[in-house]
């Protein structure tokens, strides 16, 4: 899709190996499997709403380790690490372009909802979009030749609101999943295909071992 817009993004989405991503969401599927097919859907429809938005020029996955589906393996440990390094290998290549972090589990993510503010973020040298409950991040956003300075985990609202500018922002960018209760909520929403077929082998399979639920 062509580029719009003045300024272009380079969009970073921090990957963790399983089976230790999502871990709090393991009881919600029968078994390791179909844990890790949901946890790959939810990443692959995150990554498709940003790879559609037109502003977007690029996404790079960084892993945390090889053994996962990565652009870059980050070298040292932690989420905020791997923002660090995807940022640094970004300005090296792309140095006109902003920079934006992007949480990977966005199931009921948009392209218009990352598109909007994204440009939102375009007025400002760095901006955030606060999680559903308003105490998480799920986007973080620099402008070309502004570090990112990247604070996330549990609390990460309020220590980004210290050097960052919040953003309104649609409930699906909003709308990270680590729990049952949030998937529940982003299915309200309304997901993305791969995590949509994801949930439905979960509930034919599930189905399969107890009949009685199915009824």
């Amino acid at each position: 899709m062509p580029l719009t817009g003045a300024v272009r993004w380079t969009v970073l989405v921090p990957v963790k190996a399983l089976p230790r991503a999502k871990s709090r969401l393991v009881g919600f599927s029968p078994d390791a499997e179909a844990h890790a097919r949901l946890v790959r859907a939810m990443r692959e429809d995150t990554m498709r709403a940003a790879r559609d938005a037109p502003n977007v020029a690029r996404v790079l996955r960084i892993g945390d380790r090889p053994s996962v589906e990565h652009d870059l393996v980050q070298q040292r440990p932690g989420l905020n690490a791997a923002v660090v390094e995807g940022a640094r290998h970004a300005r090296e290549r792309w140095p006109a372009d902003a920079v934006a972090a992007l949480v990977g589990d966005l199931p009921a993510l948009t392209l218009a909802e990352l598109s909007q503010a994204l440009d939102a973020a375009a007025r400002h040298r760095r901006a955030f979009v606060a999680d559903s409950s308003g105490t998480g991040t799920t986007l973080l956003t620099a402008a070309a030749g502004t570090d990112l300075e990247p604070a996330f985990g549990p609390g990460s609202a309020a220590r980004h609101a210290s050097r960052a500018v919040p953003l309104p922002a649609g409930e699906g960018l909003r709308q990270d999943v680590d729990t049952e209760a949030d998937l529940r909520a982003a299915l309200l929403l309304g997901v993305g295909p791969r995590t949509t077929a994801a949930i439905a082998a979960t509930q034919q399979a599930s189905s399969a071992v107890h009949p009685e639920r199915a009824s």
